[in-house]
């Protein structure tokens, strides 16, 4: 999977779907993360996919 580049004023924009909360981009640039939601949120050639059935439940140890 390729790493794509979110425009910083989009990523400002965007809220999770659920909680209405900022998102923050994974370290490795490849999700969009609600801790709120505790959901990450995949990014397929730069646009994020801001729907339940593609994002994944954070596991314990990526809420810290």
């Amino acid at each position: 999977m390729e790493n794509h580049n979110i425009d910083p004023k989009m990523l400002e924009m965007l809220v999770c779907p659920f909680t209405k909360t900022r998102l923050e981009l994974s370290a490795s640039g490849k999700e969009l993360v609600s801790h709120a939601a505790r959901l990450a949120f995949p990014i397929e050639e730069g646009v994020p996919l801001l729907v339940l059935d593609s994002a994944r439940r954070l596991k314990e140890d990526e809420l810290r």
